[in-house]
């Protein structure tokens, strides 16, 4: 039997577990929810939008395209009847009732705009149809697709003069109206896109993937706009707060409409200002100045909230995670620099939003909660926008999570190395060391991919870290036990002595580097999501430092660790470490829990109650009483270990 064999024997038991690094790495897909409303508010817009081609003056423009308008605003009416029962839902149908006659009597289209629109708006706030894009289109990216599906028809610069589009009627829509392009929002262009015209040639373009389908409707959006109008807007946008004001949020700005912005600032304002958002829609969470670090946290908010007032608690609750998990998280480590008791009640407050979401009919409740949050939200954007700490708190923020996320891996690691160091087995040092510099290669792949390629969401990263945590927790805590039977009454002894053979099993070696692998990678993974969410070009050198700075931290600890290990006893050292991994599994198991809780795969109740980090202590009773479980076996191993001793010393006395 190896040196090394026990050891392994009690590894191999936990190698199920090892599936758990091919978990991790795969995304989690949310459904989509059903968006019954969506063609009901589709056929209003298009209403609002399309009645003054059709009625001017009493009088009628196209029979066509009256008969359409009587026929949607009937269909309007027959459809809102079909919706959930709400609170709005009689008054829409009185102004349904209203529509309809208005259209019968070839009302003024200005009359029957500003009544579709009411009904429109309406109805989104009581029936919302969840359609904000997960990032910033890109509608640069998308010319060769509007070539491809829709110059046929709209004509190679969307004037609506395309070759397949002579014959239809009506005849397809010329984007490239000014006045046409100011009725009109994205998320229009982007139902139209993804339902289709009902009674038209307009196809619905669903099986495009949901970005392009995002992109396309920018893009459309911005045929009308001339290229002087978007370097104005850019001015303007970069030097007028009050403009950037108005538009706070990407979901704001997919429901932005030129005609209704300009009530507010100018015409020409308006016009240069949607000209350049169109065009670059991610200018919204790059805003200059004073920034908006939560907008998108505010963004899920406000949909969680509407989503709970139309009945859908689980698009509630989905969302209200994404508003923690990706608009919180990624800027928590700056601010916790800044201001920790305010990062920990931001983090309360939403996790005491999530628990109320599983209220029904606390409306309420659920909306003052999300006040409490979002007043949170400004004191937060007030502390990150004070530019006098910029340098510090970049060099802090970048030092402190540096350290914090790779001391954990660190001393798992150096204990491997050492151990095996004193157990006289450096021929298994290299699968340790491959294991180790696998997952920074890993890490460094995670980082290409979520730069350049994918957006790693936050529930993914916190899965990532969770089931991983849990994963290494559970060997450790056999390791410990382990140790601890070795170091008592020079049991240690016998082990090194047992060198009947030095062979090692390939699974068995394997193990080792997997488990080398999963306790590094978790925190490369949290630590290079975290550097890339507070990576700045201005203060990059001050991130520079503080990541250099935790570097040489780490080094010291690892060269103390090495010399401090070969002065003590073997015995003495079995002792000490078996302590140590099986105080690391308590830590590790409360994180994995804590982890997994704000995934939303694992319930949260709170309790009164500390929260110290470094030693995985949450206020929750899950992940406590996982710590509690976790400690007891490390306990019962320790005392078994004892008793198994004495046993055996008070046989061998007998015998």
């Amino acid at each position: 039997m190896p040196q090394i064999r026990p050891l392994l024997v009690l590894l191999r038991q936990q190698w199920i577990a090892a599936l758990v690094m091919g978990l991790v790495l795969l995304p989690v897909h949310a459904q989509t929810p059903p968006v019954e409303p969506r063609q009901t508010w589709q056929m209003l817009d298009y209403i609002a939008v399309d009645y003054a081609a059709a009625v001017h003056g009493g009088r009628i423009l196209s029979p066509g395209e009256y008969a359409e308008m009587q026929e949607f605003a009937s269909a309007v009416r027959t459809q809102l009847q079909t919706l959930p029962a709400s609170p709005q839902q009689p008054r829409l149908l009185a102004r349904a009732d209203q529509l309809v006659a208005a259209v019968d009597l070839k009302a003024d289209s200005t009359q029957v705009a500003t009544l579709a629109r009411g009904m429109a708006d309406d109805l989104l706030a009581d029936y919302p149809i969840g359609a904000v894009p997960v990032s910033p289109p890109e509608p640069a990216r998308v010319t060769a697709l509007y070539a491809q599906q829709c110059a046929a028809c709209h004509g190679p610069t969307g004037r609506g003069d395309g070759l397949a589009g002579a014959t239809l009627d009506p005849p397809p829509i010329a984007f490239t109206d000014a006045g046409r392009a100011a009725q009109r929002t994205p998320l229009a262009l982007y139902e139209v896109i993804s339902q289709g015209v009902q009674g038209t040639s307009m196809p619905s373009f669903s099986a495009l993937s949901e970005s392009d389908r995002w992109a396309l409707a920018f893009y459309t959006g911005s045929l009308a706009y001339s290229a002087r109008a978007r370097t104005d807007g850019e001015t303007l946008w970069r030097a007028r707060a009050d403009l950037r004001g108005r538009i706070p949020t990407l979901e704001a700005l997919t429901r932005t409409r030129e005609a209704e912005l300009a009530a507010t600032v100018s015409p020409a304002e308006a016009h240069a200002i949607v000209a350049y958002l169109r065009s670059r829609p991610e200018a919204v969470n790059q805003s200059p100045g004073r920034s908006h670090p939560f907008s998108l946290a505010r963004q899920r908010m406000a949909a969680s909230e509407r989503a709970y007032a139309a009945g859908d608690t689980a698009q509630a609750t989905t969302s209200a995670l994404s508003a923690y998990l990706d608009g919180v998280e990624p800027v928590e480590a700056a601010l916790g620099t800044r201001d920790p008791s305010l990062m920990r009640e931001i983090e309360t407050a939403m996790a005491r939003y999530r628990s109320q979401l599983a209220r029904p009919g606390a409306l309420a409740d659920v909306s003052a909660q999300s006040a409490e949050v979002n007043a949170l939200l400004d004191r937060a954007e007030a502390v990150l926008t004070d530019t006098r700490m910029d340098t510090t708190t970049a060099f802090l923020g970048s030092f402190t999570i540096l350290v914090r996320e790779g001391l954990e891996a660190l001393l798992i690691v150096m204990g491997m190395i050492v151990f095996l160091r004193k157990a006289e087995r450096a021929d298994i040092l290299p699968y340790v060391h491959a294991g180790w510099a696998s997952a920074l290669l890993a890490g460094a792949a995670t980082w290409a991919a979520a730069t350049y390629l994918i957006d790693i969401s936050g529930a993914n990263r916190e899965l990532t870290e969770g089931l991983s945590a849990l994963f290494a927790a559970a060997v450790l805590l056999s390791v410990g036990i382990w140790m601890h039977q070795k170091s008592l009454a020079g049991r240690w002894q016998q082990y090194l002595q047992a060198k009947l053979s030095k062979a090692l099993t390939r699974r068995s070696a394997l193990f080792l580097f997997v488990l080398a692998f999963i306790v590094v990678y978790r925190e490369v993974f949290e630590t290079i999501l975290f550097f890339i969410a507070m990576w700045s070009e201005a203060v990059s050198g001050a991130i520079l430092a503080g990541f250099a700075a935790g570097c040489l931290v780490l080094a010291a600890v690892a060269y103390w660790m090495v010399r401090a290990s070969a002065r003590l006893p073997v015995g003495r050292f079995f002792s000490i470490s078996s302590l140590l991994i099986a105080v690391l599994a308590v830590v590790l198991a409360g994180k994995g829990v804590a982890a997994l809780q704000e995934a939303g795969w694992v319930t949260q109740a709170g309790v009164t109650g500390p929260r110290i980090e470094w030693l995985g202590v949450y206020p929750s009773w899950e992940s406590l009483l996982v710590q509690l479980g976790v400690a007891t076996l490390a306990i019962i191993g320790f005392i078994t270990n004892t008793r198994s001793l004495k046993a055996s010393a008070a046989s061998s006395s007998r015998s």
